[in-house]
């Protein structure tokens, strides 16, 4: 069974040695071997002391966090606040509870059908792309494609119009530098700092930051300057929503914030899973094909329509498997604001407490065969194996992704759509290696070379 590109674990020393000897941060290279078989248990050494937590009923715990003591952690919310301020994604207590009630309103109200037709849109277009790199020939990134996609996705459901493609390129490349250089990733800080010390951020990161604000900026207020009418999308809905309590709405700042959550969370996730789903894929024939027949005899010749796509069992469990071997955020950290006990620990005021998507989804006791690629572990067949609690790309509790469902549908939308119309070779994909910063990427950029299939066979996704 194929078992896709992970780091090889050790012991807790010789995996804080290498990471520090590459100097890059990787987070998945510095977790210990028994990273991947406790419960829960502290993680090396370190000033603020790190409980990693896999079991599910700890986690849960942690995650729905009745009492309010387990807030985000403050390494994470000092990484992200330059890049999204206190928004949806970092805030906690009262102010996260207005947050939500102020926006999940624009997610429930937002009708899946009229979304699709913006997803679509949107692979119709990237797909000229595509035929014209097939036509002419020549590599390309396959990180860079899907984060164009989705970003175009996001920028059509939220914004109502189509991402211009050096906003998409400048945006992916500021993106990249926040990730590889905010200070959440600092072997030192993570280690010696105290808890709740100030994070000073990296003049590379505040730029790229101001980059992307500024291309939101940009997209906001096209809709600030106009009538409220102007515009029936997420952005709309989000600039007309009123706290219950106090009447007021969203201020510049604040629509910049959470805006800015939805556009990069919402597209950089989807296009992390994506990328990983495509080189496997790539690597796996045998999956390219039954992915290739279930959209034969779903939609026959027909162009997929929404209903088709939910249909798509197969093609949804490949997405699905791609997030548990690959969750995009890797590491949900939380801080302990009190002294608390969690299960048989205690754990002191500003304790990291680490909840681990990447090792709770390769934990032995809760997957079999947890490395490999396996889709159908997912089937209603093998339903009786999934523990419950232990698979959440998506988080858990009250602050779970609101827009898991739209992701889901997004992603098996275009696995359907580019898998049956070409084949996508990764070049040198025995080199890949995955490495966790605030999402999982590639170490390197995957190059590509992209072949269009005769039009008899890819009619039926077109």
């Amino acid at each position: 069974m194929y078992e896709p590109p992970r780091p090889t674990s050790l012991a807790a020393i010789v995996s804080l040695l290498r990471v520090a000897a590459r100097g890059d941060g990787d987070l998945l290279s510095l977790l210990p071997s028994k990273a991947y078989r406790v419960d829960a248990g502290w993680l090396g050494y370190s000033r603020r002391s790190i409980l990693i937590v896999n079991a599910p009923e700890m986690l849960r715990d942690v995650l729905t966090d009745p009492l309010g003591i387990f807030p985000k952690n403050d390494l994470m919310v000092g990484a992200l606040e330059p890049l999204v301020g206190n928004s949806i994604f970092v805030s906690s207590g009262t102010v996260w509870r207005r947050q939500r009630r102020m926006i999940e309103p624009s997610f429930s109200h937002m009708r899946l059908n009229k979304a699709f037709a913006a997803m679509t849109a949107a692979v119709d277009d990237y797909e000229t792309r595509l035929d014209e790199l097939a036509t002419h020939g020549g590599r390309f990134s396959l990180d860079l494609a899907m984060s164009h996609l989705t970003a175009d996705i996001i920028c059509r459901t939220v914004f109502s119009t189509s991402l211009r493609s050096q906003t998409a390129v400048d945006v992916f490349e500021a993106f990249t530098v926040f990730e590889r250089t905010c200070a959440q990733v600092e072997l030192r800080r993570l280690i010696f700092d105290p808890p709740f010390a100030h994070i000073p951020q990296h003049e590379a990161v505040l730029q790229a930051c101001e980059r992307i604000r500024r291309h939101l900026g940009d997209l906001v207020d096209t809709h600030l300057s106009a009538s409220p009418l102007s515009f029936d999308d997420i952005a709309a809905e989000i600039i007309t929503a009123r706290d219950v309590e106090s009447g007021e709405g969203f201020s510049r700042k604040e629509l910049l914030d959470q805006l800015g959550v939805m556009f990069l969370a919402g597209h950089e996730t989807t296009a992390s899973a994506l990328t990983w789903a495509f080189l496997i894929i790539g690597m796996q024939p045998d999956v390219l094909q039954r992915i290739r027949d279930e959209v034969r005899s779903v939609a026959g010749d027909a162009p997929l329509t929404l209903e088709h796509v939910r249909r798509l069992t197969y093609v949804r469990n490949v997405f699905r498997e791609s997030m548990r071997l690959y969750p995009p955020i890797p590491f949900i950290p939380r801080v302990a604001a009190e002294p608390a006990k969690i299960g048989r620990f205690q754990v002191r005021k500003g304790a990291m407490l680490m909840i681990a998507p990447w090792t709770i989804h390769r934990h032995r006791d809760y997957w079999r065969n947890p490395h490999a690629f396996d889709p159908d572990r997912f089937s209603p067949e093998r339903e009786h194996e999934l523990v419950p609690g232990a698979y959440l790309p998506f988080g858990l509790g009250p602050r779970v992704c609101v827009g898991a469902g739209f992701a889901t549908l997004e992603a098996t939308l275009i696995l359907a759509r580019l898998a049956c119309r070409y084949d996508i070779k990764v070049h040198d994909a025995h080199k890949v290696r995955p490495v966790a910063r605030l999402t999982i990427r590639p170490q390197r950029e995957l190059m590509c070379s992209v072949t269009r299939r005769s039009d008899d066979l890819a009619r039926g996704a077109a």
